[in-house]
Order: structure tokens, then C-alpha cells, then sequence
């Protein structure tokens, strides 16, 4: 039985005879944050939506907590926070909420505090009572967020979640992934952003769908002779992605 958390083995994938996953090999282990840097259209959507079990591969395989993916059997360890907001925004922050701790089967005892927790951490509890389609967009990343957390899973999935957030709130939330990574959360985490890829434990860098180098950030920059991940990015064959958001 393996040990790793995420195992993804010659993973393909074919849109019209197009690749747009390209043999990819990666493993995530427990208690890490795993991040995937590269730039749009590179493959990264594509790839955690396979691991989350939305998108099945053309060839090679993803398992999630030794089980196969797509599998109903693990979706209750997943929180999942897609690049597009799937929010209703019909309803309030607050609903939105209370429908996802139902969805997701929080107990009862817990859910009043767990939703506290979350609101508190994304800093919307004073907007709790507001309709989401008044929310700003980086609102709406906030939120997102909240419900990904709200079942407190083990493997959390996040494409993209400081898009559109400011530098203290952002700065905030990476101390959250680092608090849940210590306590055995395994992160897997999409971004463009340089600053981000440094606070990752591993990388892997994609481009055109292929993973062309995966290691620790200081492995990465000392096998490209490199003094940024930046440096160690364009090496590897790839394109230049975001340094920080402004």
C-alpha cells in the first residue's frame, strides 16, 4: 500500500487529439503543500480537476488516499476550491455556507463553531447576512475558500485562491495553509505568483501540459544554477509567470 497522499502515475489527457495533460508522474505526501507553478493554459486546472475526480485521464491513473480517482469513497477527505467561484449568489454568504456544511456532512455539533471558524478566517463575518452577487470578486475568493475548509478535510485542493485577494489578507491565508499543513492537512495549491511557489515544501512546474522538473524550491534553483524560482522556471523550459501581485 502506498504512502503517499496523491499518486499520479503517466497521467494523459485528450481534448480532440489534443494533449493537454502530457504523461505526468507526481506524488503528494501527507502534511505537505504541493504547488503547481505555471502560466494560464499551462495544464494546472486540468490536472487537480482530475485529482479532485471532476475530469477522468485518457491514460495513466490518480489515486487519492490509495483509492482510484474519480472514487465516491474519498470525496468526504477533499476540499476543493475550483478557479471559478460556484457560489450561488442568489443566496447569502451565510446560506451559501449552511448549504455546503449540509452538503458536506458537518456534524451538527460542530457546525455552528466550524462556521464561525471559517468566516473569521476569510474575514467576511460582518458581510455573513449579504447576497453574494453584491460581493466584489475577491469577496467571492474569500468565500470559496471558506466552504473548501468548512468540513476540515485532509487533502485540500486549491486552484488559484489569492487571485483577487489583497497582500495582508493573502499573507494571512498562507499562514492558515502553513498552520494546516502542521497539522497533517496535505495542500495542493495552482499559482502563477512567484512569492507563492517559495512557500511551497515541493513544486512542480508545468508547461504545455508536460511537468518538465518537480523538487523542493532550493532543489529546483540548484539544479538550474538559479538565484529565484523565476530563474529556475525558465530554465526548466518554461514562460514567465507573476513575481507578486500589486
Amino acid at each position: 500500500m502506498s504512502n503517499h497522499i496523491v499518486e499520479i502515475d503517466q497521467l494523459s489527457q485528450q481534448i480532440q487529439k489534443r494533449n493537454i495533460l502530457d504523461n505526468i508522474s507526481l506524488t503528494i505526501e501527507q502534511g505537505e503543500i504541493f504547488g503547481l507553478l505555471g502560466p494560464s493554459g499551462s495544464g494546472k486546472t486540468t490536472l487537480v480537476k482530475t485529482i479532485a475526480g471532476i475530469s477522468r485521464c485518457t491514460s495513466g491513473s490518480v489515486s487519492v488516499f490509495n483509492q482510484q480517482m474519480p472514487s465516491k469513497r474519498v470525496i468526504s477527505q477533499i476540499g476543493y476550491m475550483a478557479q471559478a467561484d460556484a457560489l450561488y449568489e442568489d443566496m447569502t454568504a451565510l446560506d451559501n455556507v449552511n448549504f455546503f456544511s449540509e452538503l458536506y456532512g458537518v456534524h451538527k455539533k460542530r457546525k455552528k463553531e466550524r462556521i464561525e471558524e471559517v468566516f473569521t478566517l476569510v474575514e467576511l463575518t460582518e458581510h455573513r447576512k449579504r447576497f453574494v452577487h453584491t460581493f466584489s470578486g475577491g469577496m467571492k475568493r474569500r468565500l470559496s475558500l471558506a466552504i473548501a475548509l468548512l468540513h476540515e478535510p485532509a487533502l485540500l485542493i486549491l486552484d488559484e485562491p489569492t487571485v483577487g485577494i489583497d497582500p495582508l489578507l493573502r499573507r494571512s491565508f498562507w499562514k492558515e495553509f502553513q498552520r494546516l499543513k502542521e497539522s497533517g492537512v496535505s495542500i495542493l495549491i495552482t499559482t502563477h505568483v512567484m512569492d507563492e511557489a517559495e512557500h511551497c515544501d515541493r513544486l512542480g512546474f508545468i508547461r504545455d501540459g508536460k511537468c518538465t522538473a518537480s523538487g523542493s524550491p532550493h532543489e529546483l534553483k540548484e539544479a538550474a544554477n538559479a538565484q529565484t524560482i523565476e530563474d529556475a522556471f525558465l530554465y526548466f523550459g518554461g514562460a514567465p509567470c507573476e513575481s507578486s501581485p500589486s
